[in-house]
């Protein structure tokens, strides 16, 4: 993932309401977040693939941010 992908990924998160991030699984969470970047810029299966594990990977990061702005 290039930098410029990992600044529009986590501008979407900052700019999604903290009570969506707070109330959905973490399926939901990710499929919301990747169904918002995909509005915003192509993407190819490896891109959506990749995406995919590092929002897995940054769930309680992206609650406990989302928790700071609640």
């Amino acid at each position: 993932m290039n930098p410029t992908m990992l600044r529009q990924l986590w501008s979407l998160i900052e700019k999604t309401q903290a009570n969506l991030l707070l109330k959905l699984d973490d399926a939901s969470l990710v499929q919301s977040l990747l169904q918002q970047f995909k509005q915003e810029r192509t993407l190819n299966h490896e891109e959506i693939h990749i995406l995919n594990d590092y929002l897995y990977n940054r769930l309680s990061l992206i609650r406990d941010l989302a928790q700071q702005r609640y």
